[in-house]
Order: C-alpha cells, then sequence, then structure tokens
C-alpha cells in the first residue's frame, strides 16, 4: 500500500466520497489539508497537520513517514489534484509509487453540468495565482466554450473588463458558477458588455464559464472613418482574421481616395472590412471585393447590407482569373493573395489606371521580400510602411500593451 493518498473532495465532504475513500480517511495516521479541507472532516483522533508553507508541510509529512510504523498519509484537495491541483507538486517531491491519487469530481464538471453544456470541446484556463493574460488569445480565437478558474483579483469584472478592452468581433454568454457542490451553490448569468467596476457579493470558490454566441453587431453611431472591428460580421473560428482597425486607417490613407476615382478592386477582401470602409468614403465610386473562399463571399454580403452600402460589389472567385472583365480600377487594395501575390500584382498594375494606385498588406517577410524584388525588376520605387501596433488591455490594477500582428504597407504609384 502506498503511504501517501491525495484525496479529491467536495463542498459536500465526506458524503460525497465513496466508502472506500472513506475507509481511507478513518485508517489515516495523518491528514493534511487547507483549514478549508480539514473542516469537511468530522474531528477525530486523528493528527492533523494544516496545509500553509509548502516546504514545512513537505518536511512534517517526511518526518511523518519515517517515523511512525505503516504510515498513511491523506492530503485533502479540491476536485481532481491532477487537475490544476495540488498533485503537480506532490509528484516533484514524491516518487511516484509513493501517491495514489483519488479525483473528486472538478469544478469545470460539475460547472457544465450545471449549464447542461458538453464539454469535450472546451479550453479550460486558470487564472487563480495568475494574470489574465493567457485568456487573450483564447478570446481572439473565438474559442467556443472557455472554462476560467478564478482568484480575488482575476474575478468577473476583471474578465469583462478585458474582453471590453479587446474590442472582439465576437460575444459570449457567461455564468458566475459559485460554491459547486454545496447549499451555497448559485449559478449567476453575467454580461461582459456591461460596464463595470466591481463584481456583486461573490462565494470565493467560483469558476466562470464563457459560451460564444451567433454573432450579432453592436448597434451604436457609426464614425465616418475607422469602424471598430466588432462592427464586421467575421469569420465564427478565427473572429480576428481581419485586416485590424488601425491598419484598415493606415491603408485608407496610403490608398488616397479622392472624389473623382470611379472603381476601387480590393483583392483578397476576407470579410470585407476594407472595402466597406472605401464604400462608404467614396460613395461615388464602385467597389468590387474579390474573394475566393464561399464563406468570405457570404460575410462581405453580410457586411455590405449591414451598411447598406449599394456601391459595394462582393464577387466570389480566385485572382488573377476573376479579375477579368472588371471595369479599369483608379486604386487596388490587395490584402490577401497567398501564392497569386506576384501574379495579382502584375495583372493589377498593368490594368491600373495612369495616376493610380496600389496599395498591399503584407504580412511574411517572403512576400514582403517578393514585392520589394518585383519593384526592383519593374523598375518602380515604392513607398514601405512598417506597421507594429498594440493596443492596452488589463492586467490586475493595471494595464499593458498587447501587440497586433505587424504589417507592412507597400505602395506602388503611377505617374
Amino acid at each position: 500500500m502506498t503511504p501517501i493518498h491525495v484525496v479529491g473532495i467536495g463542498l459536500d465532504g465526506l458524503a460525497g466520497l465513496g466508502t472506500k475513500v472513506q475507509a481511507i480517511i478513518e485508517t489515516a495516521t495523518l491528514l493534511v489539508g487547507s483549514d478549508r479541507h480539514l473542516q469537511l472532516i468530522p474531528q477525530g483522533e486523528t493528527p492533523r497537520l494544516s496545509l500553509g508553507d509548502l516546504n514545512a508541510t513537505l518536511k512534517a509529512i517526511q518526518a511523518h513517514l519515517a517515523t511512525t510504523p505503516d504510515p498513511q498519509v491523506v492530503i485533502l484537495t479540491s476536485g481532481d489534484p491532477l487537475f490544476y491541483g495540488l498533485g503537480r507538486w506532490l509528484l516533484e517531491v514524491f516518487t511516484p509509487e509513493q501517491l495514489t491519487f483519488h479525483p473528486h469530481l472538478s469544478a469545470v464538471q460539475l460547472a457544465f453540468s450545471r449549464l447542461k453544456l458538453p464539454w469535450q470541446d472546451a479550453v479550460i484556463y486558470s487564472a487563480h495565482g495568475r494574470d489574465l493574460a493567457g485568456l487573450v488569445p483564447l478570446l481572439q480565437r473565438g474559442v467556443e466554450k472557455i472554462a476560467i478558474y478564478t482568484d480575488g483579483e482575476a474575478n468577473i469584472a476583471a474578465i469583462s473588463r478585458l474582453y471590453q478592452a479587446l474590442r472582439l468581433p465576437v460575444s459570449y454568454c457567461a455564468w458566475v458558477c459559485q460554491a459547486l457542490g454545496s447549499q451555497d451553490e448559485v449559478i449567476l448569468p453575467w454580461d461582459l458588455a456591461q460596464p463595470v467596476m466591481e463584481p456583486p457579493p461573490l462565494h470565493p470558490l467560483n469558476l466562470v464559464v464563457l459560451l460564444r454566441q451567433p454573432q450579432r453587431l453592436p448597434l451604436r453611431e457609426q464614425p465616418v472613418l475607422g469602424l471598430g472591428d466588432d462592427q464586421f460580421f467575421a469569420f465564427g473560428d478565427r473572429p480576428s482574421l481581419m485586416t485590424k482597425r488601425e491598419v484598415r486607417v493606415l491603408a485608407l490613407a496610403e490608398l488616397a481616395l479622392t472624389s473623382s476615382i470611379e472603381t476601387v478592386w480590393d483583392v483578397g477582401a476576407g470579410t470585407g472590412s476594407v472595402a466597406v470602409e472605401m464604400a462608404r468614403l467614396a460613395p461615388q465610386a464602385t467597389i468590387y471585393a474579390i474573394e475566393k473562399t464561399a464563406i468570405g463571399f457570404q460575410l462581405i454580403e453580410r457586411n455590405r447590407k449591414a451598411f447598406g452600402l449599394t456601391n459595394l460589389i462582393p464577387i466570389q472567385g480566385a485572382a488573377p482569373q476573376r479579375l477579368s472583365g472588371l471595369p479599369q480600377p483608379d486604386r487596388v487594395f490587395i490584402g490577401g493573395s497567398g501564392a497569386q501575390l506576384l501574379a495579382n500584382l502584375d495583372y493589377c498594375w498593368s490594368h491600373l489606371k495612369a495616376g493610380g494606385r496600389v496599395v498591399l498588406a503584407i504580412a511574411t517577410l517572403e512576400h514582403q521580400g517578393q514585392v520589394l524584388q518585383w519593384c526592383q525588376t519593374h523598375q518602380i520605387s515604392p513607398q514601405v510602411l512598417h506597421v507594429q501596433l498594440s493596443r492596452s488591455v488589463p492586467l490586475g490594477q493595471g494595464h499593458r500593451l498587447h501587440p497586433l500582428n505587424p504589417v507592412t504597407l507597400i505602395t506602388l504609384s503611377q505617374g
């Protein structure tokens, strides 16, 4: 028999444990746990050790093992000790042969059971004793289900402030699941978009669950230039895959739209965010948004309708073939082309009106090098603007800068 048993226990105490585990606790020679866990076990003759300083606790357990005949140490933990629990530390200081684990239902299991949601596809993030920085990429990817272990600082209010600061084109239902498995259990629905300074009184043991919702664009007055990223319908599995607001504004400045232009091509239009901005800024012009994917084409059409733009024409198909037959452009924006980048650049440049402009948004060093080599071959002097921006996001009681992906804008002008 292994000398150390690590027992996961819920807020219902002994009543929630099986008879085998109860027998192990009854025959223990030393009972170890936090004050909260020890209070769940009726007082008896078994010596108790409060789990405070881990190094002091380790020395006390080692001394007990060395001096007690047939020792049986029981260490009480929350839920599953090998799931964001004490088990990881115990495996660092004891050998696997010394340990036996008896997991209980975790807070995540209980939370999804109460919400009646399958959770095999959920992502679990622990902000307990950590900050919320690791939650940022999960929200940016639009992960469908997220369970977040919280603490006093990384609480629902902090999660709400982070979500609002990111300005993402994705919305979530949220629940604060408190004191799960006890008589004090409460499931509190929460609106992440609501202004909040401090959360309402909550049980200190709580878990936050987020469930992504079908996208609905927020209703608010629109600026003339620089629409928020959350104002566009976006890819459900990649909501951040669009030309970001700050880069979009710079690209529009490089395009130098005027009241005299008639035709603009947006090649590799994605969600159509740049095309929408151009159509709003140049209502006299016709904007052709060319996108090869069916889902991208549908998103452009949804965004066109959302803004009521009759001068924006989505076109599904691969460039440069799909560009054939379109009116000669005054301006071209190339935001996505993949392997067809140089072929698209060749076609757009050769069909550009005199005095026109081509602006490319380049994400990789390889494509940047290809375009600059193309410019050298064609004896064209490009204007290169490297864009590396960061947005502020909450971090504890302060803020930090979270970088956006760097982009290089290359502008080519005729005449």
